[in-house]
């Protein structure tokens, strides 16, 4: 050791414990300070700020145990070392938003759960409003992971914590003149509606829902190893989902924080399940999602097969701008290894707010196509997200009232989609042509609109949606380079659940059958997870399964696959979403109450082969399978030709 290293040593050794932790703390509150801001995308950029910071705060919480005797002794509180355990609990969190690695998630889990069972913020937070708004935020972002990790267990506990504190301090900080500390009338409704918005996301995503992993499960989903490989004549080239954009926005929609119902399931369903997890069982008790396991769990189960690939990255953005929007396709675009695809995900409502209607009332389903062909054709448009063309004009555009509900927009175009309130205009509208730079990169595209037809070709000639958005590229007029996969909901929705306004308390049923397809189905005849058996729901999981296995290996052993869907066939992700599309489209294509209300039913761009299409024997014989389990084969129309298969009766019958 040199003679300056041993006097630096010994000079700071002369510095009180005290001081030296202090500075320390010091030091990680700017570094945090300067990453607690920056945006989740822009991964590599940020890598390096990211690990400085780490560095400084594993320092301070080395220092504090190893010195925790003298630092009380010289004034340390309790909430000062849950401060620092939240802060590097914080710092996992946001490093697992930018990367989607799920050890991330795990750590933020573990100094989470070691702040709740070690009580850090307890003590005193009753008489220190700023100590209890401490605990309160704690609270909050340790149900945010709980929700991401799917602890469910935990995530009611924390909703029990957290409703009793609120209504604990709203009585011990009354608001008065006398108390000199009192809680904010503000503050109080912030904290109630935080209350109010995880209630009503756990009443939207139930036990039901979750009886299955919406995450990818080697237990109940086929290894990437054994998927029925393309033929190397039909693709090129095979591409793997590398990036997500998931975005949603829709007027009173079921959320908790900036994380929608529909964003959190599809964020869910580009994981991979951690191996096992979801089926632990420790006492045999059944959680409140139908998962096994105790409050305590593992973490060592936590670890993924190391011969996965890692998790899709995925950017949740909640009311982006366009700019913003914008901002964040550009880098992941740049970003975007050779061999990846960028997936897309919109979910809002389009210009004329289209709603959840029965198909009795289609007739007042706004049709769009002809204004969608104009907007392609005359894409000028102003800042207050109206289009210049002749039919955007009120005379030539139905009348929005019949459908028109409070909260919604009334506009009289209908080439975008909706991202916020009207007030701020076209800053919040997303059109397909702000799309068009960025098919330079491999895209898969999933629309959840009323407005969907804006993303796909004229009713007239039915091109394909990528000479739609050639029609688009008014500089020079030349290609971009790739074609992109749509998966396009219905304009219209059929109603689920109690009401109309169903999405506002279950979510989409588009999102929900590319999601928990099985769930979807159930929801759709009006079915609920009390009224099903375990036994039934398993046969009926198994059905499902060997369905999609089936559409997936007619994909891949078709001679007239497009392309553009043989190139990501092979990717686990992409291709799950493409076959629970195909039985999408097949379910509601034969129910009765849509059937032949081409309205309520889903599309797709490129077309898919006519060996999947819904009317065909393989389609209606999956779909018949199901409904003869659930005794509702006369909710479907189906041909003469279509038998149920002898084992379904039996199983039915036993």
């Amino acid at each position: 050791m040199s003679q300056q290293q041993m006097n630096n040593n010994t000079s700071s050794s002369n510095i009180p414990v005290s001081e030296r932790y202090w500075t320390l703390v010091d030091k990680a509150d700017k570094k945090f300070s300067k990453i607690r801001d920056l945006p989740y995308y822009e991964r590599n950029r940020y890598d390096t700020y990211f690990y400085k910071v780490f560095k400084v705060y594993t320092q301070l919480w080395k220092f504090q145990q190893e010195n925790r005797q003298k630092l009380v002794e010289a004034g340390l509180k309790r909430w000062e070392i849950g401060e620092i355990a939240s802060r590097i609990g914080q710092l996992y969190y946001g490093q697992y938003m930018r990367t989607s690695e799920a050890s991330y998630l795990s750590e933020a889990y573990i100094f989470y759960e070691a702040i709740l069972t070690r009580e850090y913020f307890k003590e005193g937070s009753f008489q220190d409003f700023n100590l209890a708004n401490k605990q309160l935020r704690f609270l909050a972002r340790f149900l945010m992971v709980c929700l991401v990790l799917n602890r469910r267990e935990m995530v009611h506990q924390l909703v029990n914590q957290l409703k009793m504190l609120v209504d604990e301090c709203k009585r011990t900080f009354q608001i008065n003149d006398c108390n000199p500390v009192s809680l904010q009338d503000t503050d109080f409704k912030e904290w109630k509606l935080v209350v109010q918005e995880i209630v009503r996301f756990l009443k939207a995503d139930t036990a039901f829902m979750n009886i299955r992993p919406l995450r990818y499960s080697l237990v109940l989903d086929p290894h990437p190893d054994v998927l029925p490989h393309v033929a190397a004549s039909v693709a090129r080239r095979n591409l793997r989902l590398r990036d997500a954009v998931l975005s949603s926005y829709h007027h009173n929609e079921v959320k908790f924080s900036e994380l929608t119902l529909d964003t959190f399931r599809m964020l869910q369903c580009l994981e991979w399940e951690p191996s096992g997890s979801f089926y632990l069982s420790a006492g045999g008790k059944s959680g409140q999602n139908g998962a096994l396991g105790s409050s305590r769990i593992n973490h060592s189960q936590d670890i993924a097969d190391p011969t996965l690939p890692p998790n899709p990255r995925k950017a949740v953005l909640y009311r982006p701008s366009l700019t913003h929007f914008i901002a964040v396709l550009a880098t992941i675009c740049e970003e975007l290894p050779p061999d990846g695809v960028l997936l897309v995900y919109l979910s809002a409502s389009g210009g004329t707010s289209g709603h959840t209607l029965s198909p009795s009332s289609s007739g007042t389903c706004i049709n769009t196509a002809e204004n969608i062909t104009r907007d392609f054709q005359s894409h000028t448009i102003h800042s207050d997200g109206t289009s210049t063309s002749s039919m955007s004009s009120p005379s030539n555009s139905p009348n929005p009232s019949a459908s028109q509900k409070k909260g919604d927009c009334i506009s009289y175009h209908t080439g975008c989609l909706q991202f916020g309130n009207c007030g701020s205009g076209g800053l919040n509208c997303i059109y397909p042509s702000d799309l068009i730079p960025f098919t330079r990169r491999p895209l898969f595209i999933i629309i959840e609109s009323d407005a969907s037809e804006v993303f796909k070709a004229s009713v007239s000639n039915h091109v394909s949606a990528h000479l739609v958005l050639k029609r688009l590229q008014v500089i020079s007029g030349a290609e971009k380079g790739e074609r992109a996969a749509l998966l396009l909901s219905p304009n219209c929705s059929f109603p689920i659940g109690s009401s109309d306004a169903s999405r506002h308390s279950v979510g989409s049923l588009f999102t929900i059958f590319l999601t928990a397809p099985l769930q979807a189905f159930c929801l759709l005849l009006g079915i609920s997870g009390s009224d099903i058996e375990m036994d039934t729901y398993k046969h009926a999981e198994s059905l499902l399964s060997s369905s999609l296995n089936d559409w997936g290996l007619t994909l891949a052993t078709s001679d007239n696959l497009d392309p553009v869907w043989a190139q990501i066939l092979g990717d686990p992700f992409l291709r799950r979403f493409l076959l629970r599309f195909i039985f999408c489209r097949a379910v509601l294509t034969l129910f009765v109450q849509t059937y032949n209300e081409e309205e309520f039913h889903p599309e797709c761009m490129p077309a898919l082969p006519d060996a999947v299409s819904p009317r065909t024997s393989a389609s209606q014989t999956a779909v018949v399978q199901l409904a003869e389990l659930f005794h509702a084969t006369k909710r479907f129309v189906f041909t003469e030709a279509v038998s149920i298969p002898d084992h379904i009766n039996s199983g039915t019958r036993s």
